[in-house]
């Protein structure tokens, strides 16, 4: 498992459907090795703090193995950091468990949640039907809370510190907020977990009968 790239950028404003939106997503590959903290990476700033950085989302992640699935798909040539990601990765997936924890370069990471895609991924592609794609397959990516401060940079070893003792996959929350909303037993799950984010226990719990 490894570090395809690393990826960081700041807000900058787009024109979209007659109006100025304010977003992060535009990204670009460094070659530098940054400084990686408990609120985001070197270099890296997200524009709305109401749903995205803080803590449980300090650094994102995508598989680079979705980018040929994408590039099909679409029809596109997208280039790693497409999907507005910090780390493109290899080797990991949305099987990975909440709570796993990962060591990248002198850093630690807790993966946290997956990414729910916003219309300003639409904007970044060029096209809005990205986001249910994005659902629908699954392909959505996760979160990470920076456990250990430290540097990264492209090329790191992603090395496994500790599996989560909760069975709850990245790709469950998903299915919990698509196809699977009434499975009681994975509600149940999502509830018991130390890491899942009060804000999605406190969507599940509304759906526990």
């Amino acid at each position: 498992m490894k570090v395809v790239s690393l990826s960081v950028g700041g807000p900058r404003m787009v024109e979209w459907n007659g109006r100025t939106v304010l977003t992060s997503i535009f990204k670009s590959p460094t070659d530098r090795r940054l400084r990686v903290t408990t609120l985001n990476i070197e270099c890296d700033q997200q524009s709305d703090l109401t749903v995205h950085g803080g803590v449980e989302k300090a650094v994102y992640a995508y598989p680079s193995e979705h980018y040929p699935p994408w590039r099909a798909e679409l029809g596109m040539d997208l280039p790693w950091a497409s999907f507005g990601e910090n780390l493109t990765t290899e080797g990991l997936s949305e099987g990975v468990r909440i709570g796993d924890r990962f060591r990248v370069g002198t850093a630690e990471f807790v993966v946290t949640q997956p990414r729910m895609p916003c219309y300003k991924l639409g904007i970044r592609l060029g096209r809005q039907d990205v986001l249910r794609r994005m659902l629908r397959t699954g392909r959505t990516g996760f979160y990470f809370s920076v456990a250990v401060e430290g540097e990264v940079g492209a090329g790191d070893r992603i090395e496994l510190v500790s599996r989560s003792e909760e069975d709850l996959s990245v790709a469950d929350v998903v299915r919990l907020f698509t196809a699977e909303s009434g499975n009681q037993e994975l509600l149940r799950r999502a509830m018991r977990s130390p890491v899942l984010p009060l804000s999605w226990k406190d969507h599940f719990g509304e759906k526990i009968r």
